[in-house]
């Protein structure tokens, strides 16, 4: 009797420890998952099956290749670079004090029309060597203030062109202070081509960025002009120039709408470009080219998405032609032990 009382005694002390243990051990709690146990699919890449991957990616890639490069040659473009040729030949040694001198910059430039070009003909600035993503400038614009006439005075983030005279400026920073200011007048054979410069800004940023209530104040009235002016009666909703300019570009290369011009520019056409060069890309080494082009259902003209599909494509092809050779040459069963190193070196050396 006592022996069993012992043994239970002994059974009983000898749970308690174990349950113990586990109650003070760091072992995770078992599962399938934590011990990766889950059933799993593990594809066998056989030939067969890497050679038809390949093969069907440049099925596919070559001829979108193909459609978005006849795509690109379908849009007819022309670009004319104009900072250098429109300052008098006299005034080159020094662009700089030109382009801040007084007086009316005016420059006359003559395009050819190579191919037909059907409505609309977009109009764009191109500035090149201007990085409108440098952090301090990206970050010097107060969207609150965009949007409201209430948050007009939120202009901590706007310096140094936040205020004049303790008085906010609206729109602030140095993106809006910077604004475009080269202006384009277009005609063909003496009569004028209008350029309507409506719908050229995003619907989105026009409803919910730039408010129909706020106007324009105090706007380019501190001791540096850095770009074009404002009408302080036209909201900034309404200022389309403008919200298409507050867009940053991510790369220092970039076009910026300017307008569009709705009628049609038949091959071998002279447009006669009118255009004040006001806006100094002279002091960082920049340059302005300004761009007549139409669109296809791609877009702009812009060849590296076709030679992209291509490459991709045609690399492709001849990895599943490369391996289809290989494997037709030399053939080897698949999951042969033979060609593992301990089999084809028994000794281990």
């Amino acid at each position: 009797m006592s022996s069993n009382t012992a043994s239970s005694s002994a059974g009983a002390a000898g749970s308690g420890d174990s349950s113990a243990a586990r109650k003070n051990s760091k072992r995770p709690k078992y599962s399938k998952f934590t011990q990766q146990e889950l059933p799993a699919c593990k594809p066998i890449l056989t030939p067969g099956w890497v050679i038809s991957t390949f093969l069907i990616v440049s099925v596919i890639f070559i001829p979108l290749g193909v459609i978005s490069l006849f795509a690109s040659q379908d849009v007819v473009e022309i670009v004319d670079r104009y900072d250098t040729e429109c300052i008098p030949t006299p005034a080159r040694t020094n662009k700089i004090a030109y382009i801040q001198g007084g007086g009316d910059k005016v420059c006359t430039r003559e395009l050819k029309v190579p191919k037909r070009m059907k409505q609309p003909v977009y109009v764009y600035y191109q500035l090149e060597n201007f990085y409108q993503n440098h952090r301090r400038y990206v970050k010097s614009r107060s969207d609150s203030q965009l949007r409201s006439p209430k948050y007009e005075n939120q202009i901590s983030a706007c310096k140094p062109e936040d205020d004049v005279g303790g008085q906010p400026i609206v729109p602030c920073g140095l993106i809006a202070w910077s604004l475009f200011n080269d202006t384009y007048a277009l005609s063909r054979n003496n009569v004028s081509l209008a350029v309507n410069k409506k719908g050229i800004a995003w619907n989105s940023d026009k409803e919910h960025k730039f408010g129909n209530k706020v106007f324009p104040k105090n706007f380019q009235k501190g001791n540096l002009t850095g770009g074009a002016t404002l009408d302080p009666k036209i909201p900034l909703s309404e200022q389309e120039d403008l919200i298409v300019w507050m867009r940053t570009a991510a790369l220092p290369t970039f076009r910026k709408l300017y307008g569009k011009i709705e009628s049609d520019l038949e091959i071998g056409d002279t447009i006669l470009v009118t255009l004040k060069n006001n806006y100094n890309t002279y002091s960082f080494n920049g340059k302005k080219k300004l761009v007549l082009s139409t669109t296809s259902w791609l877009g702009g003209k812009n060849d590296f998405l076709g030679i992209a599909y291509l490459t991709v494509g045609g690399i492709c092809f001849f990895l599943a032609l490369a391996f289809t050779i290989m494997y037709l040459v030399k053939p080897r069963r698949l999951g042969d032990p033979s060609y593992l190193s301990w089999n084809r070196n028994p000794g281990g050396r």
